[in-house]
């Protein structure tokens, strides 16, 4: 029996290579894509557009996927946001722009899926955090995007009581620097070998999923940074 993933912003740096981990491995991936963006992902088995900000296109995929699928394995959260921003900076607008992209895009999947795992009594949960919202000094100057990313593992770490007497798991993968050429135009003096690669990170990702012993952790993924 096939082993089933849904991997949203799966067309991403970061994305595409948990793809490509999960496809090499044997798995089933599910790609979720941006709606409208006629985004493509060679190496998915199936890929669907959900608007993964919205609850009410997400519950209808939940819906369509119950319908598809027997199982599913894990679940890969990776759309996301950054933005700067101080407190004396940020607006309300973009506090509503970083919980979106970041907290809502895997909260209504999550709300949608925990039943689903539930029944089937097992299923992995995997989420991206960031380092500002791990060391606090570091988000003063990323207030809504840390803040947003701080919700992420507050979720993982109620999802995780929640689910404690199941095998379902809950885990956080917290980068620095992801080393991706969007952020390596952004930062050109930079040394990138001190960045984390996003194949670094799909690698520990399957590694979490493989590992039945590892409950709820935090993968705090820094390299050199």
């Amino acid at each position: 029996m096939s082993r089933n993933i849904i991997i949203t912003g799966a067309a991403g740096n970061l994305g595409s290579a948990v793809v490509e981990k999960f496809k090499r491995e044997g798995y089933h991936v599910i790609a979720l894509l941006q709606p409208g963006k006629d985004e493509e992902v060679e190496d998915a088995d199936d890929s669907y557009e959900v608007d993964v900000t919205n609850e009410e296109s997400v519950a209808e995929f939940v819906k369509e996927y119950q319908l598809q699928y027997n199982e599913l394995d894990a679940l890969a959260m990776i759309v996301g946001g950054f933005a700067m921003g101080s407190i004396e900076d940020a607006k309300q607008s973009d506090f509503e722009k970083m919980f979106s992209l970041n907290f809502f895009s895997a909260y209504h999947l999550v709300r949608g899926f925990l039943p689903f795992m539930k029944k089937q009594q097992k299923g992995t949960f995997l989420f991206v955090g960031a380092r500002p919202a791990l060391q606090l000094e570091d988000a003063s100057a990323t207030i809504a995007y840390a803040m947003s990313k701080r919700l992420i593992v507050s979720l993982a770490e109620i999802l995780a009581t929640e689910t404690k007497e199941t095998n379902i798991r809950s885990h956080v993968f917290v980068p620095s620097i992801i080393d991706t050429p969007p952020n390596r135009e952004a930062m050109p003096d930079s040394d990138f070998s001190k960045w984390v690669s996003p194949k670094e990170i799909a690698e520990a990702m399957h590694y979490a999923v493989n590992n039945p012993a590892l409950r709820n952790m935090t993968f705090k993924l820094y390299g050199e940074a």
